[in-house]
């Protein structure tokens, strides 16, 4: 039989914030309607029904003295120490993000140099043809980055890549927009290889769609709730979240579905959905529809790890954190073993929606 190259994860890494941010964190905070007016609530009430939403009781945040590109060089560290290869070997560092270089106190834009750059600065890289980019996607940032470095993988272009998702979104939320509790700080990194085999291994498919035409300003930057707030001059991170919650329900179970019909793969095949973690209602929802589309009601058991409850929604870095913490067994009862196979998924501002099939 001929061999055909494959893209393959050797190794993971991630970087989780020390700083614990409890819903009771928000007690003390002034929430306002996109009118600007006062919500006719308390804020116990607010906080009871956003974690019935969302399923979300705390997040992480980083400390003051980290920027973007240290925590993204941190998760780097550990997922070229558990590929067990040189850095030198390189050929591509992709890093995913949305906001750019966020230090604290300062929400001024900051990608120059991009953000890939800063970290194979810090790993002191020395080979000038490790080619180190940005890829500003949106949440499926990490993913899309997935899916280009299998490009150049299959291409003959690349041996081995390194694709980072990192966001500090704490420090472009507004505090007294009730949607600012979902968002978290966190890093993630995946170290991926070309492989020769004569079976069907590591990426087998995968699908993108962005539906720009309609839903473009579904997440968008606006300005604070608060009209006379000391921060009306700067930009937040801003959500529509009930048309957006309709878009993802309609169209990401279609596009994992299109994903596993390209490989010719069933969906009682697969054994694990590692998806963004967005809002775990919302993901539980998509979970549903998708095997609605196969005609079965009855879902799995664990088939859908989340991390949404206790370590938010972190954007880029919520997939690749998710699935160093199940390799490297710190989230027990998941585990992931040979012969597996895994659906990845995502969506977010563009509108962008990703999905990858993979056999480990």
């Amino acid at each position: 039989m001929n061999k055909n190259t494959y893209s393959i994860i050797t190794g993971t890494g991630r970087y989780i914030p020390t700083r614990t941010i409890k819903n009771e964190n928000f007690l003390t905070n002034e929430f306002y309607e996109s009118d600007g007016r006062k919500i006719d609530k308390t804020n116990e009430e607010i906080i009871e029904k956003f974690l019935e939403i969302t399923t979300i009781a705390e997040r992480r945040y980083v400390t003051e003295d980290l920027v973007t590109s240290d925590i993204a060089y941190f998760s780097a560290l550990e997922a070229i120490k558990s590929a067990n290869i040189d850095k030198e070997e390189l050929d591509y560092i992709i890093v995913a993000h949305n906001f750019g270089e966020i230090a604290h106190g300062n929400k001024q834009l900051d990608i120059v140099p991009s953000l890939a750059a800063r970290v194979k600065h810090k790993l002191e890289i020395k080979n000038p043809y490790t080619v180190a980019y940005d890829l500003p996607f949106g949440c499926p940032g990490w993913l899309q980055g997935i899916i280009q470095a299998d490009y150049f993988i299959k291409s003959g272009d690349a041996k081995k890549i390194l694709v980072i998702g990192a966001d500090i979104l704490s420090r472009i939320s507004d505090p007294h927009d009730r949607d600012s509790m979902i968002y978290a700080d966190g890093a993630g990194a995946t170290i991926l290889e070309a492989i020769e085999s004569e079976t069907p291994i590591g990426i087998l498919a995968h699908k993108t769609r962005s539906d720009t035409l309609v839903f473009s300003k579904m997440l968008y930057m606006g300005k604070s709730y608060k009209a006379d707030s000391e921060t009306q001059d700067q930009l937040y991170l801003k959500m529509n979240g009930r048309r957006l919650y309709q878009y993802a329900l309609e169209n990401v179970p279609q596009t994992i579905k299109d994903s596993l019909d390209k490989c010719n793969i069933d969906l009682s095949e697969v054994n694990k959905v590692l998806i963004h973690q967005a809002n775990g209602k919302m993901d539980d929802a998509m979970l549903s529809r998708l095997y609605k589309l196969y005609g079965i009601k009855e879902l799995p058991e664990n088939v859908m790890p989340m991390t949404i409850s206790w370590l938010g929604n972190s954007s880029v870095a919520t997939i690749p954190t998710l699935l160093d913490l199940i390799l490297k067994d710190d989230f027990k009862p998941h585990e992931i073993n040979k012969g597996d196979t895994l659906v990845f998924a995502s969506v977010g501002a563009g509108m962008n929606i990703n999905a990858v099939i993979y056999k480990v």
